[in-house]
């Protein structure tokens, strides 16, 4: 895979560590939606025994619509959450000294969807639609967007009006919004998978609008960070989580069986696991370090994303210490 073979040299190294000297330390980690192959590296890196090899019992526990990974983590519910990036900043600045120790999605997934039959064709068409947004901290992208373009979103009569979207793509399907949040790897394809045509669709990629921000990335709490004993632990487990990443993105078909099998709700389809894992693949490309390797520059996008409203930034102030190299160091260091 381009871009993903440094990861090796990080990875490799765990199939001669022996772990057998100590007991497995526990460790509970946090996503931030159901399982899916938007998860795939985790899943795979436990069911292979990646985990158990670098003396490590982890936990993996589901997120869904009523789980916010950022309070599971303060309320000490987790060791490691997975997190957006505009979400863990927000958070950040509200008092939860979250700090992003690896960033697993080097590009954005996320879009716009729209209806052709709307008359959308660019962004200056949005004025007078009504889009549809996720919150739970997923709209920050949204609004900064909206900003730089100069149309608000709020008050009696705003240029573009925001239909708070759940979790699913009615609102496109039954045009109750001319527009919806979707991700590459997911909503898009169940419009497809509805009935649509990618004829009947106009797509806005944030990556392609200069909006992009970072999504899937792993963040602990400062005083983790403080303890290098947890440091070396939280390395362990970035070493793991990179071969199980390189290794679904390797081996597609058994990873999506391997998700499929710890979705004890029997939601989801091969069809369209089969879809996100190739999509999500893709997302996890680009960095020349190796898979969780946070680029500074990404960060600093992010960060002139999120503040680039004047009256109404999603932070109020550039964030000092929100990202760590220390654990992808440790990480590279155990590996040498």
């Amino acid at each position: 895979m381009k871009k993903i073979a440094s990861v090796a040299m990080i990875a490799a190294a765990v199939c001669g560590w022996s772990a057998a000297a100590s007991a497995a330390e526990k460790l509970t980690l946090q996503l931030k939606w159901v399982p899916q192959a938007q998860f795939a590296g985790y899943y795979v890196a436990k069911d292979k025994g990646f985990y158990e090899e670098v003396g490590l019992d982890v936990t993996i526990k589901p997120g869904g619509p009523d789980i916010n990974p950022t309070q599971v983590i303060a309320a000490n519910g987790a060791d490691v959450i997975v997190d957006w990036m505009p979400s863990a900043l927000a958070t950040r600045e509200k008092g939860v000294p979250l700090v992003n120790i690896a960033q697993i999605f080097q590009k954005s997934g996320m879009m716009l969807t729209c209806r052709k039959d709307s008359g959308i064709t660019s962004p200056v068409d949005f004025k007078g639609h009504t889009l549809g947004v996720w919150f739970a901290g997923n709209e920050y992208p949204f609004l900064s967007w909206m900003s730089q373009l100069g149309y608000s979103t709020s008050g009696n009569n705003p240029d573009v009006t925001v239909l708070k979207q759940g979790f699913n793509v009615d609102p496109l399907l039954q045009r109750q919004a001319s527009c919806i949040s979707t991700m590459t790897y997911n909503e898009y394809w169940q419009i497809i998978e509805a009935g649509m045509s990618e004829d009947e669709l106009v797509v806005f990629k944030y990556q392609d609008q200069n909006v992009a921000t970072l999504e899937d990335g792993l963040y602990t709490v400062e005083k983790n960070l403080e303890d290098p004993q947890m440091v070396e632990k939280l390395a362990k487990f970035l070493i793991a989580t990179a071969k199980g990443w390189e290794y679904a993105a390797q081996n597609q078909e058994e990873a999506v069986q391997i998700v499929l099998d710890n979705d004890n709700t029997g939601a989801q389809t091969e069809e369209h696991q089969t879809t996100m894992m190739q999509e999500v693949a893709k997302l996890i490309e680009g960095s020349d370090q190796g898979i969780g390797y946070l680029e500074p520059a990404d960060f600093e996008r992010t960060v002139s994303v999120l503040m680039s409203s004047e009256s109404d930034p999603v932070i109020s102030r550039k964030p000092e210490g929100a990202y760590s190299h220390a654990v992808f160091e440790a990480a590279s260091k155990l590996t040498m």
